[in-house]
Protein backbone atom coordinates (compact mmCIF):
# COMPACT_ATOMS: atom_id res chain seq x y z
CA UNK A 1 0.00 0.00 0.00
CA UNK A 2 1.36 3.37 -0.89
CA UNK A 3 2.49 5.91 2.08
CA UNK A 4 1.47 9.27 2.59
CA UNK A 5 4.54 9.89 4.64
CA UNK A 6 7.54 7.39 6.47
CA UNK A 7 6.59 9.24 10.14
CA UNK A 8 3.19 10.44 11.14
CA UNK A 9 3.66 12.14 14.48
CA UNK A 10 0.69 13.02 16.64
CA UNK A 11 1.34 16.00 18.05
CA UNK A 12 3.01 19.21 17.64
CA UNK A 13 4.35 20.06 20.77
CA UNK A 14 8.26 20.45 21.65
CA UNK A 15 8.49 16.55 21.41
CA UNK A 16 6.91 16.13 17.85
CA UNK A 17 8.26 19.07 16.33
CA UNK A 18 12.22 18.46 17.19
CA UNK A 19 11.49 14.41 16.13
CA UNK A 20 10.15 15.75 12.73
CA UNK A 21 12.95 17.75 12.23
CA UNK A 22 15.46 15.21 13.73
CA UNK A 23 13.36 12.84 10.88
CA UNK A 24 13.56 15.32 8.50
CA UNK A 25 17.35 15.83 8.36
CA UNK A 26 17.89 12.57 7.70
CA UNK A 27 16.15 12.36 4.65
CA UNK A 28 12.64 10.98 5.95
CA UNK A 29 8.84 12.22 5.09
CA UNK A 30 7.03 13.72 7.97
CA UNK A 31 3.69 15.07 8.74
CA UNK A 32 2.83 16.35 12.42
CA UNK A 33 -0.57 16.39 13.27
CA UNK A 34 -1.56 18.93 16.09
CA UNK A 35 -5.48 19.11 17.14
CA UNK A 36 -5.29 22.66 17.77
CA UNK A 37 -6.03 25.36 15.56
CA UNK A 38 -2.82 27.74 16.28
CA UNK A 39 0.03 27.71 18.53
CA UNK A 40 -0.86 27.30 22.06
CA UNK A 41 0.62 31.45 23.00
CA UNK A 42 0.80 30.64 27.18
CA UNK A 43 3.85 29.60 28.98
CA UNK A 44 4.22 26.07 30.21
CA UNK A 45 7.90 24.54 30.41
CA UNK A 46 10.46 26.73 32.29
CA UNK A 47 13.39 24.89 31.71
CA UNK A 48 15.89 22.98 29.22
CA UNK A 49 19.19 21.81 30.38
CA UNK A 50 22.49 22.04 28.48
CA UNK A 51 21.67 18.69 26.84
CA UNK A 52 18.25 19.87 25.44
CA UNK A 53 20.01 22.58 24.01
CA UNK A 54 22.34 20.51 22.11
CA UNK A 55 19.23 18.36 20.62
CA UNK A 56 17.60 21.82 19.71
CA UNK A 57 21.06 22.13 18.50
CA UNK A 58 20.98 20.08 15.99
CA UNK A 59 17.20 20.94 15.20
CA UNK A 60 18.20 24.54 14.49
CA UNK A 61 16.71 26.32 16.58
CA UNK A 62 18.72 26.30 19.98
CA UNK A 63 20.49 30.04 18.82
CA UNK A 64 17.09 30.84 18.87
CA UNK A 65 15.91 29.64 22.17
CA UNK A 66 19.15 30.85 23.74
CA UNK A 67 18.63 34.53 22.56
CA UNK A 68 15.18 34.64 24.49
CA UNK A 69 16.13 32.70 27.40
CA UNK A 70 17.54 33.36 30.85
CA UNK A 71 20.16 31.96 32.50
CA UNK A 72 20.49 31.29 36.63
CA UNK A 73 23.51 30.41 38.99
CA UNK A 74 21.75 28.80 41.68
CA UNK A 75 18.54 26.52 43.17
CA UNK A 76 17.97 27.27 46.31
CA UNK A 77 15.75 25.39 49.07
CA UNK A 78 14.65 27.97 51.92
CA UNK A 79 12.71 26.55 55.11
CA UNK A 80 9.64 28.84 56.47
CA UNK A 81 11.85 31.03 57.78
CA UNK A 82 14.00 32.16 54.69
CA UNK A 83 16.81 30.13 55.76
CA UNK A 84 18.93 28.25 53.08
CA UNK A 85 18.64 24.42 53.35
CA UNK A 86 20.12 23.13 50.20
CA UNK A 87 21.29 25.47 47.54
CA UNK A 88 22.41 23.91 43.39
CA UNK A 89 25.37 26.05 42.63
CA UNK A 90 26.74 27.09 39.67
CA UNK A 91 23.87 25.84 36.85
CA UNK A 92 24.75 28.03 34.28
CA UNK A 93 28.63 27.46 33.76
CA UNK A 94 28.63 25.27 30.55
CA UNK A 95 27.86 21.67 30.86
CA UNK A 96 28.90 18.34 28.90
CA UNK A 97 26.39 19.51 26.38
CA UNK A 98 28.15 22.75 25.06
CA UNK A 99 25.88 24.79 26.54
CA UNK A 100 24.85 26.41 30.22
CA UNK A 101 23.64 24.11 32.79
CA UNK A 102 20.14 25.79 33.17
CA UNK A 103 18.47 27.75 30.69
CA UNK A 104 15.02 29.68 31.77
CA UNK A 105 12.79 29.37 28.72
CA UNK A 106 9.35 30.73 27.11
CA UNK A 107 7.63 27.60 25.95
CA UNK A 108 6.22 29.74 23.09
CA UNK A 109 9.49 30.74 21.92
CA UNK A 110 10.57 27.33 21.73
CA UNK A 111 7.76 26.19 19.92
CA UNK A 112 8.30 29.34 17.18
CA UNK A 113 11.36 28.42 17.17
CA UNK A 114 11.01 24.86 16.23
CA UNK A 115 8.61 25.72 14.07
CA UNK A 116 10.97 27.93 11.67
CA UNK A 117 13.41 25.08 11.31
CA UNK A 118 10.83 22.49 10.33
CA UNK A 119 9.59 25.02 7.26
CA UNK A 120 13.16 24.52 6.07
CA UNK A 121 12.43 20.81 4.96
CA UNK A 122 9.89 20.76 2.44
CA UNK A 123 9.08 16.31 3.29
CA UNK A 124 8.40 17.68 6.37
CA UNK A 125 4.49 19.32 7.20
CA UNK A 126 2.69 20.77 10.11
CA UNK A 127 -0.85 20.35 9.85
CA UNK A 128 -2.73 22.59 12.72
CA UNK A 129 -6.46 21.53 13.47
CA UNK A 130 -5.67 17.62 12.47
CA UNK A 131 -7.08 15.33 14.77
CA UNK A 132 -5.79 11.94 15.24
CA UNK A 133 -8.68 9.34 15.72
CA UNK A 134 -8.54 5.68 14.95
CA UNK A 135 -5.71 3.99 13.63
CA UNK A 136 -4.99 0.32 11.63
CA UNK A 137 -1.36 -1.08 12.11
CA UNK A 138 -0.90 -4.27 9.61
CA UNK A 139 2.58 -4.92 10.58
CA UNK A 140 3.75 -3.41 7.28
CA UNK A 141 2.50 0.43 8.35
CA UNK A 142 0.04 1.92 10.07
CA UNK A 143 -3.29 3.41 8.53
CA UNK A 144 -4.81 6.22 10.96
CA UNK A 145 -7.84 7.86 10.59
CA UNK A 146 -7.66 11.98 11.01
CA UNK A 147 -10.63 14.86 11.48
CA UNK A 148 -9.63 17.84 9.84
CA UNK A 149 -10.91 21.02 9.32
CA UNK A 150 -11.76 19.97 5.55
CA UNK A 151 -13.16 16.81 6.48
CA UNK A 152 -11.51 13.41 7.73
CA UNK A 153 -8.78 12.06 6.03
CA UNK A 154 -6.89 8.81 5.81
CA UNK A 155 -2.80 8.99 5.84
CA UNK A 156 -1.25 5.70 5.76
CA UNK A 157 2.49 5.78 7.66
CA UNK A 158 5.38 3.20 7.86
CA UNK A 159 5.31 4.18 11.67
CA UNK A 160 3.19 6.84 14.01
CA UNK A 161 4.37 8.34 17.06
CA UNK A 162 2.24 9.43 19.98
CA UNK A 163 4.00 12.59 21.30
CA UNK A 164 0.29 13.68 21.58
CA UNK A 165 -0.02 14.60 25.58
CA UNK A 166 -0.01 13.51 29.01
CA UNK A 167 -3.86 12.41 27.33
CA UNK A 168 -2.54 10.83 24.66
CA UNK A 169 -5.01 9.48 22.47
CA UNK A 170 -2.49 7.42 20.63
CA UNK A 171 -1.34 5.67 24.12
CA UNK A 172 -4.86 5.12 24.83
CA UNK A 173 -5.94 3.25 21.44
CA UNK A 174 -3.13 1.31 21.74
CA UNK A 175 -3.92 0.15 24.64
CA UNK A 176 -1.39 0.94 26.84
CA UNK A 177 -1.42 1.41 30.37
CA UNK A 178 0.80 3.47 32.61
CA UNK A 179 2.53 2.44 35.35
CA UNK A 180 1.90 5.22 38.20
CA UNK A 181 4.29 6.11 40.42
CA UNK A 182 2.55 7.73 43.75
CA UNK A 183 3.29 10.66 43.72
CA UNK A 184 0.08 13.28 43.03
CA UNK A 185 -0.21 16.79 44.00
CA UNK A 186 -2.36 19.99 42.76
CA UNK A 187 -0.89 23.11 42.37
CA UNK A 188 -1.43 26.60 41.02
CA UNK A 189 0.81 27.91 38.61
CA UNK A 190 0.68 31.94 38.14
CA UNK A 191 2.91 32.94 34.95
CA UNK A 192 3.67 37.14 35.16
CA UNK A 193 4.85 39.71 33.08
CA UNK A 194 7.95 41.44 34.39
CA UNK A 195 7.86 45.38 34.72
CA UNK A 196 10.86 45.64 37.17
CA UNK A 197 13.01 42.99 37.03
CA UNK A 198 14.80 44.40 40.28
CA UNK A 199 12.20 43.02 42.67
CA UNK A 200 12.05 39.41 41.48
CA UNK A 201 14.58 36.72 42.80
CA UNK A 202 17.77 36.47 41.02
CA UNK A 203 17.26 32.33 41.80
CA UNK A 204 15.35 29.60 41.22
CA UNK A 205 13.48 29.63 44.80
CA UNK A 206 12.03 26.17 46.76
CA UNK A 207 9.89 27.70 49.95
CA UNK A 208 9.81 24.63 51.85
CA UNK A 209 6.92 26.12 54.07
CA UNK A 210 4.94 24.07 55.79
CA UNK A 211 2.15 26.15 55.47
CA UNK A 212 2.53 26.84 51.82
CA UNK A 213 4.59 25.16 49.73
CA UNK A 214 5.77 27.37 46.75
CA UNK A 215 8.10 27.65 43.97
CA UNK A 216 9.49 30.81 42.79
CA UNK A 217 11.96 30.83 39.19
CA UNK A 218 12.71 32.81 36.02
CA UNK A 219 11.29 32.16 32.53
CA UNK A 220 12.30 33.06 29.92
CA UNK A 221 13.14 36.68 28.84
CA UNK A 222 10.66 39.42 30.43
CA UNK A 223 8.76 36.69 32.43
CA UNK A 224 8.91 34.82 35.92
CA UNK A 225 6.61 32.29 37.34
CA UNK A 226 4.99 31.28 40.98
CA UNK A 227 3.61 27.82 42.08
CA UNK A 228 1.60 27.31 45.43
CA UNK A 229 0.56 24.03 46.79
CA UNK A 230 -3.06 23.89 46.69
CA UNK A 231 -3.74 22.34 50.63
CA UNK A 232 -6.32 20.28 51.46
CA UNK A 233 -9.65 21.50 51.30
CA UNK A 234 -9.21 24.37 48.68
CA UNK A 235 -11.05 24.11 45.33
CA UNK A 236 -9.53 24.96 42.04
CA UNK A 237 -12.20 27.81 41.36
CA UNK A 238 -10.92 29.47 45.18
CA UNK A 239 -7.63 29.39 44.36
CA UNK A 240 -7.57 30.99 41.10
CA UNK A 241 -10.11 33.85 42.08
CA UNK A 242 -8.09 36.88 41.90
CA UNK A 243 -8.16 38.14 45.41
CA UNK A 244 -6.84 34.87 45.96
CA UNK A 245 -3.62 35.38 43.76
CA UNK A 246 -3.01 38.37 44.68
CA UNK A 247 -2.77 37.64 48.49
CA UNK A 248 -0.56 34.82 47.53
CA UNK A 249 2.09 37.24 45.97
CA UNK A 250 1.54 40.10 48.61
CA UNK A 251 4.37 39.06 50.46
CA UNK A 252 6.43 39.32 47.41
CA UNK A 253 6.33 42.57 47.18
CA UNK A 254 5.24 42.62 43.47
CA UNK A 255 2.38 44.70 43.33
CA UNK A 256 3.14 46.98 40.13
CA UNK A 257 6.62 44.99 39.08
CA UNK A 258 4.58 42.42 37.39
CA UNK A 259 1.27 41.94 35.85
CA UNK A 260 -0.49 38.01 35.73
CA UNK A 261 -0.58 36.92 32.16
CA UNK A 262 -1.84 33.13 33.09
CA UNK A 263 -3.01 31.24 36.15
CA UNK A 264 -3.90 27.65 35.93
CA UNK A 265 -4.44 24.73 38.34
CA UNK A 266 -2.11 21.28 37.74
CA UNK A 267 -2.19 18.02 38.90
CA UNK A 268 1.94 17.33 39.50
CA UNK A 269 2.20 13.06 38.30
CA UNK A 270 4.95 10.87 38.13
CA UNK A 271 3.85 8.00 35.61
CA UNK A 272 6.04 5.99 32.83
CA UNK A 273 3.80 3.84 30.15
CA UNK A 274 4.21 0.53 31.02
CA UNK A 275 4.98 0.03 27.07
CA UNK A 276 6.53 2.74 24.77
CA UNK A 277 5.97 0.36 21.36
CA UNK A 278 3.02 -1.38 20.09
CA UNK A 279 4.04 -2.65 16.37
CA UNK A 280 5.13 0.36 14.53
CA UNK A 281 3.15 2.69 17.26
CA UNK A 282 5.71 4.50 19.42
CA UNK A 283 5.31 7.22 22.50
CA UNK A 284 7.54 9.56 23.47
CA UNK A 285 7.32 12.53 25.77
CA UNK A 286 4.18 13.47 28.04
CA UNK A 287 2.49 10.48 26.23
CA UNK A 288 5.31 8.20 27.22
CA UNK A 289 6.20 9.64 31.17
CA UNK A 290 5.51 12.79 33.12
CA UNK A 291 7.40 14.05 36.03
CA UNK A 292 6.40 16.86 38.42
CA UNK A 293 8.29 19.64 37.73
CA UNK A 294 10.84 20.45 40.47
CA UNK A 295 13.74 18.72 38.59
CA UNK A 296 12.81 20.80 35.79
CA UNK A 297 12.87 17.42 33.43
CA UNK A 298 9.99 17.24 31.83
CA UNK A 299 10.97 18.83 28.39
CA UNK A 300 14.24 17.29 28.74
CA UNK A 301 13.12 14.29 28.76
CA UNK A 302 10.86 14.06 25.79
CA UNK A 303 13.80 15.97 24.02
CA UNK A 304 15.79 12.99 24.64
CA UNK A 305 13.07 10.59 23.19
CA UNK A 306 13.22 12.36 20.52
CA UNK A 307 17.31 12.35 20.02
CA UNK A 308 17.09 8.36 20.81
CA UNK A 309 14.24 7.62 18.55
CA UNK A 310 14.83 9.74 15.05
CA UNK A 311 18.10 8.20 14.33
CA UNK A 312 16.54 4.33 14.79
CA UNK A 313 13.40 5.21 12.47
CA UNK A 314 15.72 6.83 9.93
CA UNK A 315 18.49 3.80 10.11
CA UNK A 316 14.82 1.28 9.58
CA UNK A 317 13.33 3.52 7.50
CA UNK A 318 16.31 5.18 5.10
CA UNK A 319 19.07 2.71 5.57
CA UNK A 320 17.48 -0.58 6.05
CA UNK A 321 18.42 -1.89 9.28
CA UNK A 322 16.11 -4.30 10.87
CA UNK A 323 12.72 -3.31 12.67
CA UNK A 324 13.72 -4.61 16.31
CA UNK A 325 16.44 -1.81 16.35
CA UNK A 326 13.83 0.08 17.55
CA UNK A 327 13.47 -2.57 20.60
CA UNK A 328 16.39 -0.35 22.40
CA UNK A 329 14.23 2.37 22.61
CA UNK A 330 12.59 2.08 25.63
CA UNK A 331 15.02 -0.13 27.70
CA UNK A 332 17.53 2.52 26.64
CA UNK A 333 15.26 5.58 28.15
CA UNK A 334 13.63 4.11 30.85
CA UNK A 335 16.81 3.81 33.21
CA UNK A 336 18.00 7.76 32.75
CA UNK A 337 13.92 8.51 32.50
CA UNK A 338 12.74 6.44 35.84
CA UNK A 339 16.07 8.29 37.69
CA UNK A 340 15.01 11.85 36.68
CA UNK A 341 11.20 11.08 37.70
CA UNK A 342 13.10 9.87 41.26
CA UNK A 343 14.98 13.35 41.43
CA UNK A 344 11.73 15.43 41.45
CA UNK A 345 9.32 13.14 43.88
CA UNK A 346 12.06 13.58 46.19
CA UNK A 347 12.78 17.30 45.59
CA UNK A 348 8.45 17.04 45.44
CA UNK A 349 8.64 15.24 48.83
CA UNK A 350 10.86 17.45 50.42
CA UNK A 351 9.17 20.75 49.09
CA UNK A 352 5.46 19.79 49.81
CA UNK A 353 5.70 18.53 53.39
CA UNK A 354 2.92 20.42 55.02
CA UNK A 355 3.25 18.84 58.65
CA UNK A 356 5.17 21.15 60.63
CA UNK A 357 6.76 18.79 62.52
CA UNK A 358 7.94 16.64 59.62
CA UNK A 359 8.82 19.94 58.30
CA UNK A 360 11.23 20.42 61.23
CA UNK A 361 12.85 17.00 61.41
CA UNK A 362 13.19 17.64 57.44
CA UNK A 363 15.33 20.85 58.38
CA UNK A 364 17.52 19.45 61.42
CA UNK A 365 18.01 16.32 59.23
CA UNK A 366 19.20 18.62 56.41
CA UNK A 367 21.50 20.82 58.80
CA UNK A 368 23.43 18.06 59.95
CA UNK A 369 23.97 16.89 56.40
CA UNK A 370 25.33 20.60 56.19
CA UNK A 371 27.16 20.83 58.99
CA UNK A 372 28.92 17.36 58.21
CA UNK A 373 29.63 18.75 54.47
CA UNK A 374 27.54 15.40 53.05
CA UNK A 375 25.14 18.00 51.14
CA UNK A 376 25.30 17.87 47.61
CA UNK A 377 25.76 20.77 45.22
CA UNK A 378 23.87 20.04 42.69
CA UNK A 379 21.30 17.20 41.04
CA UNK A 380 23.09 13.54 41.06
CA UNK A 381 24.18 12.93 38.09
CA UNK A 382 21.17 10.75 36.30
CA UNK A 383 22.34 6.89 35.02
CA UNK A 384 24.05 6.30 31.51
CA UNK A 385 22.87 3.64 29.73
CA UNK A 386 23.05 0.42 30.55
CA UNK A 387 21.59 -1.74 28.24
CA UNK A 388 20.83 -1.45 24.13
CA UNK A 389 23.04 -0.56 21.17
CA UNK A 390 26.35 -0.64 23.51
CA UNK A 391 29.05 -2.68 23.80
CA UNK A 392 28.25 -3.21 27.51
CA UNK A 393 32.16 -4.89 28.32
CA UNK A 394 33.60 -1.60 27.02
CA UNK A 395 34.81 1.60 28.87
CA UNK A 396 33.01 4.41 28.85
CA UNK A 397 29.55 2.54 27.26
CA UNK A 398 26.45 4.54 27.08
CA UNK A 399 27.90 7.21 29.05
CA UNK A 400 27.33 10.94 27.17
CA UNK A 401 29.93 12.39 24.76
CA UNK A 402 30.35 15.80 25.47
CA UNK A 403 30.58 18.50 23.65
CA UNK A 404 33.86 20.57 23.63
CA UNK A 405 33.63 24.32 22.19
CA UNK A 406 36.52 25.82 20.55
CA UNK A 407 37.44 29.29 21.54
CA UNK A 408 35.64 31.16 18.63
CA UNK A 409 32.36 29.82 19.92
CA UNK A 410 32.61 27.06 17.25
CA UNK A 411 30.96 23.62 18.96
CA UNK A 412 31.94 20.46 17.76
CA UNK A 413 28.81 19.03 16.55
CA UNK A 414 28.09 21.99 13.77
CA UNK A 415 31.62 20.55 12.33
CA UNK A 416 30.97 17.32 12.42
CA UNK A 417 27.25 17.13 12.10
CA UNK A 418 24.92 14.50 12.51
CA UNK A 419 25.62 10.99 12.05
CA UNK A 420 27.51 8.32 14.02
CA UNK A 421 31.05 9.21 14.63
CA UNK A 422 34.43 6.95 14.77
CA UNK A 423 36.81 9.39 16.68
CA UNK A 424 40.49 7.72 17.01
CA UNK A 425 43.32 9.63 18.14
CA UNK A 426 44.99 9.53 14.53
CA UNK A 427 42.05 11.45 13.63
CA UNK A 428 42.19 14.21 15.62
CA UNK A 429 45.32 15.98 13.69
CA UNK A 430 42.19 16.85 11.26
CA UNK A 431 41.99 20.57 10.52
CA UNK A 432 37.84 20.31 11.36
CA UNK A 433 39.20 18.10 14.69
CA UNK A 434 42.21 20.15 15.45
CA UNK A 435 40.45 23.32 17.58
CA UNK A 436 38.47 20.18 19.76
CA UNK A 437 41.68 17.74 19.68
CA UNK A 438 42.67 18.50 23.15
CA UNK A 439 39.67 18.13 25.30
CA UNK A 440 38.66 14.91 22.58
CA UNK A 441 42.65 13.74 23.75
CA UNK A 442 41.76 14.22 27.51
CA UNK A 443 38.52 12.07 27.63
CA UNK A 444 40.34 9.25 25.49
CA UNK A 445 43.37 9.52 28.03
CA UNK A 446 40.77 9.32 31.43
CA UNK A 447 39.30 6.18 29.63
CA UNK A 448 42.92 4.94 28.29
CA UNK A 449 41.50 4.24 24.86
CA UNK A 450 42.71 4.77 21.51
CA UNK A 451 39.28 5.62 20.17
CA UNK A 452 35.53 6.19 20.51
CA UNK A 453 32.62 5.34 18.59
CA UNK A 454 29.64 7.92 19.17
CA UNK A 455 26.46 7.33 18.33
CA UNK A 456 24.00 9.98 16.46
CA UNK A 457 22.22 10.84 19.88
CA UNK A 458 25.55 11.14 21.09
CA UNK A 459 25.95 8.44 23.89
CA UNK A 460 28.99 6.32 23.39
CA UNK A 461 28.73 2.92 21.56
CA UNK A 462 31.88 1.81 22.61
CA UNK A 463 36.37 2.63 22.97
CA UNK A 464 38.69 0.48 21.77
CA UNK A 465 40.06 -0.25 18.84
CA UNK A 466 39.03 1.68 15.26
CA UNK A 467 38.53 -1.20 13.36
CA UNK A 468 37.12 -3.42 16.06
CA UNK A 469 34.30 -0.84 16.95
CA UNK A 470 33.37 -0.31 13.26
CA UNK A 471 32.72 -3.96 12.68
CA UNK A 472 30.91 -4.16 15.97
CA UNK A 473 28.59 -1.21 14.82
CA UNK A 474 27.96 -2.94 11.41
CA UNK A 475 26.78 -6.08 13.83
CA UNK A 476 24.95 -4.21 16.14
CA UNK A 477 22.78 -2.27 13.89
CA UNK A 478 22.99 -4.25 10.43
CA UNK A 479 23.68 -1.46 8.36
CA UNK A 480 25.36 -1.69 5.09
CA UNK A 481 28.63 -0.23 4.94
CA UNK A 482 27.08 1.23 1.78
CA UNK A 483 24.79 3.57 4.26
CA UNK A 484 27.38 5.16 6.54
CA UNK A 485 28.67 8.59 4.88
CA UNK A 486 31.57 11.22 6.10
CA UNK A 487 30.63 15.01 6.79
CA UNK A 488 34.39 16.03 6.84
CA UNK A 489 35.97 13.69 4.13
CA UNK A 490 38.18 16.63 2.71
CA UNK A 491 39.82 16.48 6.51
CA UNK A 492 39.63 12.77 6.90
CA UNK A 493 37.21 10.17 5.76
CA UNK A 494 37.77 8.11 9.17
CA UNK A 495 35.71 10.34 11.37
CA UNK A 496 31.87 9.67 10.37
CA UNK A 497 31.09 5.96 9.71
Amino acid sequence: MEQDCDVLIAGGGPTGLTLAILLARRGLKVIVAEKEAAPYPLPRAAHIDHEGMRILQEAGAAEDVFATSRRVARYDFLNSRGKLLLRFDGSDRIGPGGWPGANMIHQPSVEAALRRSLQRYPDAVLCHGWEVGSFVDDGDGVTTRIGTPEGPKTIRSRFLIGADGARSPVRTAAGIAFDDLQFEEPWLVVDVLVDDETRLPAANLQICDPKRPTTCVLMGEGRHRWEFMILKGETAEQVSDDAFVAALLDPWDVKGAVRIERKAVYTFRARIANRWRAGNVLLAGDAAHQTPPFAGQGMCSGLRDAANLAWKLAAVVKDGAPDALLDSYQPERARNLRATIDMAIMMGRMVCTTNRWAALARDLKIGIARILGKQPNGPSGYPTIMEGLIIAESNAAGSYFPQPVASDGTRLDDVLGAGCWLLSRDTLSAAAIRPFAPAIERWLDDRQSDAVLVRPDRYVFGTGDPRDLRAAWEEATRLHPAALADPVAAAREDIRI
